[in-house]
Formats: structure tokens, sequence, C-alpha cells
């Protein structure tokens, strides 16, 4: 018995992991818009300058975005079709993990040799914080003014000093929201 709740913990802790690194992703359209006709974008300046994130994240998100804008091919226009918006909320999470697994815990007297005595145990709480993020990139037709396609992305944020983790974790968020793009192409699948 000991030994499956033992084998059972690092099963568990991979999972935990994975989840920690997906991202959860939601979209929404307008579903009058022809999106066949949108072909060039540019960037909403008055929509990313609200976006209550550093200036360098900024960037990387637009960068990200323009990687996929492109790998489905849109072009950057001084005229576009669309305008692109970010924006950004995040909330910290506070888990708390108990840890009950141990060699006893109960005092008492018994018949078994191994169990007779006073017990034992050991057990602790651990404390763990994130940032739960949310990026929403809006796609806003030019001519009407009006938001034809909203992306969200969810995840956990961990908090590091390695640039290159970061980059790479707000291309996911990027890649994983415009996967939802085009929604006809999503209904096709």
């Amino acid at each position: 018995m000991k030994k499956i709740k033992f084998l059972s913990l690092p099963l568990l802790l991979l999972v935990f992991i994975t989840s920690c690194s997906s991202v959860r992703v939601l979209s929404d359209y307008d579903q009058k818009a022809n999106f066949n006709e949108y072909t060039s974008y540019a960037f909403y300046k008055t929509g990313i300058d609200k976006a209550q994130i550093s200036d360098l994240d900024k960037k990387r998100i637009l960068r990200a975005i323009e990687t996929e804008m492109s790998s489905r091919g849109f072009v950057k226009s001084e005229n576009p079709d669309l305008l692109v918006s970010i924006f950004t909320k995040e909330q910290e999470r506070v888990d708390v993990y108990t840890n009950n697994y141990g060699w006893g815990g109960a005092w008492g007297w018994g018949y078994n040799p191994w169990a007779w005595g006073p017990g034992f145990g050991w057990g602790g709480s651990t404390v763990s914080a994130s940032t739960q993020g949310s990026l929403y990139i809006d796609l806003i037709d030019n001519k009407t003014n009006e938001l034809v396609w909203q992306g969200k992305g969810e995840g956990t944020l961990q908090s590091t000093s390695d640039v290159a983790k970061k980059e790479e974790r707000i291309k996911q968020f990027v890649s994983q929201i415009l996967q939802q793009y085009p929604p006809n192409a999503i209904a096709s699948k």
C-alpha cells in the first residue's frame, strides 16, 4: 500500500509541472466578419500603450505577434485591414500543500513489535507563489473600428531573471492564442 503512495507522488509532481507550463486559450469573434478579407495589419499604439506591463515585455509580445502574423501570410502595413491591440491582467496565486506522509503520528501501545510504543512522524506544509497571467490579443477592423476577434491566453508566469526563458514563455502564449485565428479554420478542423 505504501509503495503505491510513493510511486504516485512523482506522477503527481509531473502532472503539476506540466499543468503549470500549459496555456489555457479562449477566443471569441464577430460571426458577421469576413476573415478572408483581412491580409494586412498594424499595431494599435493607443491600446498597446495602456497595457500595464514593462516596455520590454511589450516589445517581446509584439515581436512574437509579428512572427505569428507573418507566418500566416499577413503583412505589416501603413493602411492595414486589421489593428492589433493587446492588454494584460495578472493575479498572484498562492498554493499551500500539506504533507501528511510519515512513520506514524499516533501515540499508544500495540501487539505488533514494529508498531509498539509511541509513534513519531513528519509532515508540514509547502507554500508556493506564482503569478497567474492573462494576455489578450484584440484584432480590430480598421474600416469599421470594431473588434472582430479576441484571443485570450491564461497561464502561470514564473518570475525569472533568465531573459531567454521569459522570451520563450511569451512566444508560447502568443503562438497558442493565435492558433485560434482565423475562426473559420478552427471550425474546419
